[in-house]
């Protein structure tokens, strides 16, 4: 915890960039009735719903550089999180030549998936511009990307989507308007903080 805190302390730098990674399961739903408009514009909405599947939504958050790019893939396993990740350092973030990538410890977030996708050359490549930063276990609310999904939630996801193409279409109005206006975020927890208000956690010492 407290090496993530202190990289979360560290100014912006052009060449060694903060990202935050995060995954979440998104139920793809339809409506079994149509929606009822009635005289007075009130929308009447049928409970009833049909399940079309599941999506995965990534969502990674520059916190300094107020950018966000969420993907939205079908299936949640190390390849999706390697193309992810290896998707930005090849557009994105090209320029940058490196980059902490904070995420929590899920099974799929390992260095050697790159090993699996891609030949070692160029794994290696890739890997050598990448610094894992893990949240602790039972720590995810240190991981920023986990605050932006929740602000997509509830600003951009508030109605049900039955296909991929509209929940992607809405999704990245909601990425392009935020990361218009450069919304950025400020980290105020320290290790200082960690050390009094999480003091069980930390080991005690009889003298």
């Amino acid at each position: 915890m407290e090496q993530l805190l202190d990289v979360y302390k560290r100014p912006y730098e052009e060449n060694h960039r903060v990202l935050c990674l995060d995954e979440k399961p998104y139920q793809l739903i339809g409506q079994v009735k149509e929606k009822i408009i009635t005289s007075t514009g009130k929308i009447l909405e049928d409970y009833e719903y049909v399940r079309h599947g599941m999506a995965q939504i990534y969502m990674v958050f520059e916190p300094l550089g107020g950018k966000r790019y969420v993907t939205v893939r079908d299936t949640h396993n190390r390849f999706d999180w390697v193309e992810v990740v290896s998707n930005l350092l090849d557009n994105e973030y090209s320029d940058v030549p490196f980059i902490s990538l904070v995420q929590d410890n899920h099974s799929t977030h390992q260095a050697h998936f790159f090993y699996e996708v891609y030949e070692a050359s160029k794994a290696r490549q890739y890997l050598d511009r990448l610094i894992f930063e893990y949240t602790p276990a039972h720590g995810s609310w240190l991981n920023m990307a986990e605050f932006e999904l929740s602000v997509l939630s509830r600003q951009a996801l508030g109605k049900r989507f039955d296909n991929k193409p509209d929940l992607m279409n809405q999704i990245r109005a909601w990425q392009n308007q935020r990361n218009k206006v450069a919304v950025k975020a400020n980290w105020q927890f320290t290790k200082d903080d960690a050390r009094v208000k999480l003091k069980k956690l930390y080991p005690s010492f009889l003298t």
